[in-house]
């Protein structure tokens, strides 16, 4: 098994744990990023708040609206991108070493080539899996509500509205809502932003890499012979990088929720955004800077959380699966006949 494979596969893991913990701050994130009413009461409630309104209203399922696919797009994305992280990470490491030998550099990946690298790595994700995310942001986004029917009593001829519960709104309905408002590139509606956004993981990797270069580098130092780093170290500085790197791009992800989102086509033009450029133009005009910092505390509490238990589990995932290909490597050459 090759190790880009075993990278992706552990990723892809790692991903679907931190999504499981992490999802119904998600939900709340995205409908608060979503939340294009300047004067609405729910800008106001806290994260825990909110989640308690989602619950009273709409029940315990609305916060894992979209779950199903969140999780699909979740392995897929970090799959992908742990994939080929490892391919072109290799390929940089052989060029560094090459370099080596021309007497330049001291053969190692650099601080510049990791954020390359990553950014390489994003871009291919994004391409892939971008529809995934579209329909999660529509299942996470849509509100659980009772319709109203008018019913007529012949005897009385008096008429009556009836609160019918609607039937639940499946990942099928999000993928023909999202065809029939855009066609196949309405499945690529953000990509753009999303593009941009590729800073994040790789922001999120060059501190990560960085510090954990500098941490083996210490311990090395102080000859302590056992270089080794922990899970506890591993979670700690996942959560500083991934922190970074949220800060630094948050706006870039509420501009690609607003685009995701439904579309409203109604006469309020704050509802209808026909594109990046149009997006963000709205948002200053009608909401001003604070709109691209909408639910951000909620968002690094998440995000935070997930990049911490994500590199942990992967790290320790691949340590485990590297240790059962030697085992078993060794068990085989043990078992051939001299």
């Amino acid at each position: 098994m090759s190790d880009a494979l075993i990278n992706g596969l552990a990723g892809a893991g790692g991903g679907i744990i931190a999504q499981l913990i992490t999802y119904p701050l998600q939900t709340v994130n995205t409908r608060q990023q979503t939340d294009r009413d300047p004067k609405k009461e729910q800008r106001k409630l806290g994260t825990i708040e909110q989640m308690c309104q989602v619950v009273k209203n709409e029940g315990w399922e609305r916060l894992y609206g979209g779950l199903t696919p969140s999780l699909v797009g979740t392995a897929a994305s970090q799959g992908v991108y742990y994939y080929f992280y490892q391919i072109f990470r290799d390929k940089a490491e052989a060029i560094a070493l090459e370099h080596k030998r021309k007497g330049i550099g001291d053969g190692s990946v650099g601080m510049f080539s990791s954020l390359v690298v990553a950014a390489l790595a994003g871009c291919v994700n994004v391409l892939l899996t971008n529809p995934i995310w579209v329909v999660v942001t529509r299942m996470q986004t849509h509100t659980k509500a009772s319709k109203k029917f008018k019913t007529l009593s012949v005897a009385e001829n008096d008429t009556f509205f009836d609160a019918v519960e609607p039937p639940p709104f499946r990942t099928s309905h999000a993928i023909q809502e999202v065809y029939d408002e855009g066609g196949v590139f309405g499945f690529w509606r953000g990509v753009l932003p999303t593009l941009i956004m590729v800073s994040n993981p790789s922001i999120q990797f060059m501190l990560y890499e960085t510090m954990l270069k500098k941490l083996k580098k210490q311990r090395a130092l102080r000859k302590r012979g056992d270089v080794a780093v922990t899970a506890v170290e591993i979670f700690l500085l996942g959560a500083l990088a991934k922190l970074g790197a949220t800060v630094v791009t948050y706006p870039l992800l509420v501009v690609k929720s607003r685009l995701q989102a439904k579309q409203l086509k109604t006469g309020d033009k704050r509802h209808h955004y026909e594109g990046t450029l149009d997006a963000i133009l709205k948002m200053i005009h009608y909401e001003g800077f604070y709109g691209f910092y909408k639910g951000m505390n909620t968002k690094i509490v998440q995000s935070v959380l997930a990049a911490a238990v994500l590199f942990m589990v992967k790290e320790e995932l691949v340590r485990g699966t590297r240790f059962l290909l030697t085992k078993a490597s060794v068990n085989r050459t043990r078992s051939r006949p001299p």
